[in-house]
């Protein structure tokens, strides 16, 4: 791949996305955006980059970043996590929310499967939550994906990767295409198309965040700066999911590791919800 056309598509990534493309991630580019140009009619990668600079941009480039940004997820990914948050971090909030409400957000929820397990989790549990207002909003920058989300089907591949029979069996639908979580699950989250970059107010407060395994995309500006506004978001006994892998220490100083948990992490010190006009 020429150099000036990658240094256009890293530039486009970045600006829309805030994805950090390195060159030696050019291999990902080939296989993730030949698709995209044949889609597009064109014979190479190059030729679409040319008609970008030509101003044939708005499907192309919506269609570049959607590729890009389309990140791989399964049902009860890091199941060590999920036991944490039924067992640990869901009683503490019973017990703490007098108000009875409970809001958590999926950020870069993908194709669904991360809210779908976590409301799997809720219905299990959801004798503690009689009465109660819990709020699932699940957002991800690839309108694509928010559609498949709200769609709930999944191939038999899919449905049955980290997925234990029981819940199998239990909440989805087996029909020609798939397996289809049952409608009252799928109804139960709230999924919108929404970038990273934005402003996070409109969404308001919530007591739990997932953003497990996306900011390993951005580079350090870009964390720090997502991270810094996801703390105002956050309520003060509240908990933030990264991947396992995935810290804050050396990016935020607003967050703290939660009790030795890999990948969990509380606020480091109180701070004023930056909570949405009229919450």
């Amino acid at each position: 791949m020429k150099d000036d056309v990658f240094a256009l598509l890293a530039k486009l990534l970045r600006e829309q996305s805030g994805l950090a493309l390195p060159r030696d991630k050019e291999y990902l580019l080939e296989s993730r955006l030949t698709p995209v140009a044949r889609k597009h009619k064109f014979d190479t990668i190059d030729a679409m980059c040319q008609a970008i600079k030509g101003g044939q941009k708005r499907d192309i480039e919506r269609d570049v970043v959607e590729a890009m940004t389309t990140n791989e997820s399964f049902f009860f990914r890091d199941a060590g996590t999920f036991d944490i948050f039924r067992k640990n971090l869901l009683p503490a909030l019973v017990t703490a929310r007098t108000n009875k409400t409970l809001r958590i957000w999926f950020a870069a929820c993908s194709s669904g499967q991360e809210p779908y397990s976590v409301t799997m989790i809720l219905e299990e549990e959801k004798a503690k939550f009689a009465g109660w207002n819990v709020e699932l909003v699940a957002t991800d920058i690839s309108n694509e994906m928010i559609q498949r989300s709200r769609d709930g089907l999944y191939s038999h591949f899919e449905a049955q990767r980290g997925l234990p029979i029981q819940m199998l069996a239990k909440y989805f639908d087996k029909d020609d295409q798939g397996w289809r979580i049952k409608a009252p699950l799928r109804q139960r989250v709230k999924f919108r198309q929404f970038n990273l970059l934005e402003g996070f107010a409109t969404l308001g407060a919530f007591d739990i965040i997932f953003c497990r395994n996306v900011l390993i995309y951005f580079d350090l500006a870009t964390k720090r700066d997502i991270l810094e506004r996801m703390s105002r978001q956050l309520a003060r006994d509240g908990a933030l999911f990264l991947g396992g892998a995935e810290t804050v220490i050396g990016v935020c100083d607003k967050f703290a590791p939660h009790s030795g948990h890999a990948g969990i992490f509380v606020p480091a010190q109180p701070v004023a919800l930056d909570r949405a006009v009229g919450q």
